[in-house]
């Protein structure tokens, strides 16, 4: 087998490796499509070597079939179509105990904390593994992680059907939160300043703001008769974002933080009082989170296909990274790690 090694300094070598052999609580799969994200990134940029070993395997956004099975495993079988929700939580911290494990006080994150995706063949813990349907190709299957962090994002955002979601930053979340929550019924417009991203945008019938050649708080009152939106989506991670976000909402509107913010941002509290806004942050997904992807993707209702952008075979995974970070005329890229006859 090979796998995409990244090994500091934005550098990634290639190379052969011996699989990992499954011990009796784990799953190996022969990796299909793994997808290359913002977390990827920020590993290639040496932004995360504290949570890292060197010679490291990125990846967490996979579909793949199951190659061998450890002997404690019932749920899923040799030659299963699957998918992984790259979460190890301990169990045993207040926040586990208290029933949030994905956001465990001590969580790993598999492709940070252990070795991830990129590479031909993945042994991961069992409970992490999931069952995709036949329906859905396993080229979209690699869009199931971030899919569930959409799921995650809008379920807490409470969104409900003729509601008017505002999304900032068209990326591929502030992309997946947008048609969710459309699916839910809302009315969705997404501020978004890549060209490409807008087209692609409209293209899959999501009402887009220019914020460099339209005031986005105008743009809000126009479609709210000035009231402004039920729920706000931050995805930016932008100190405009963060400045902006209080300033569309309606009075009790919603705030959903989904960015990653590296440093403290200025927010203007006296909005929050003024008309009793509510801020939630979300982080990752639950298990329901999946499931409800699982569900979506296989609906095809989606037109997830429309995210991929470019596939490279693995071998080319620098190549990969590096467009991915362009971000010029790119939403999702994803590397082929199998031969075309286990990736159909």
């Amino acid at each position: 087998m090979i796998a995409a090694l990244y090994e500091g300094n934005q550098a990634v070598r290639v190379a052969e490796c011996i699989p990992v052999a499954p011990s009796s609580d784990e799953v190996q799969i022969s990796v299909a499509y793994a997808g290359i994200c913002g977390t990827d990134l920020h590993l290639y940029h040496g932004r995360m070597d504290h949570r890292i070993t060197l010679p490291h395997i990125m990846g967490h956004e996979m579909s793949g079939v199951v190659r061998a099975i450890g002997s404690g495993v019932t749920h899923v079988a040799e030659g299963d179509r699957v998918t992984v929700m790259p979460l190890i939580p301990c169990g045993e911290c207040p926040t586990c105990l208290a029933g949030h494990r994905h956001i465990c006080q001590r969580l790993k994150f598999i492709g940070i904390e252990t070795p991830g995706a990129f590479q031909t063949y993945w042994t991961v813990p069992a409970n992490t593994v999931l069952k995709i349907p036949d329906s859905l190709s396993l080229k979209l299957g690699a869009l199931l992680e971030p899919l569930a962090v959409a799921c995650h994002d809008v379920r807490l955002g409470g969104v409900r059907s003729g509601e008017q979601a505002v999304v900032l930053g068209g990326g591929p979340i502030g992309t997946l939160i947008a048609l969710v929550a459309k699916e839910r019924g809302a009315n969705v417009l997404v501020s978004e300043i890549n060209p490409y991203r807008l087209r692609l945008l409209e293209e899959l019938g999501i009402e887009t703001v220019n914020p460099l050649e339209e005031d986005v708080e105008e743009a809000v009152g126009k479609r709210t008769s000035g009231a402004g939106c039920d729920v706000v989506f931050e995805v930016t991670s932008s100190s405009a974002g963060a400045k902006l976000m209080t300033r569309l909402p309606r009075a009790r509107g919603r705030i959903v933080v989904v960015g990653i913010f590296g440093e403290p941002q200025p927010v203007d509290l006296h909005r929050f009082f003024w008309r009793e806004l509510t801020l939630l942050g979300a982080r990752v997904y639950e298990r329901e989170d999946f499931e409800q992807a699982i569900a979506l993707g296989a609906a095809g209702t989606l037109r997830l296909d429309r995210l991929i952008s470019e596939v490279y075979p693995l071998e080319q995974a620098e190549q990969g990274i590096r467009h991915m970070e362009s971000g010029a005329g790119v939403m999702k890229i994803l590397l082929n790690c199998a031969n075309e006859r286990e990736a159909r």
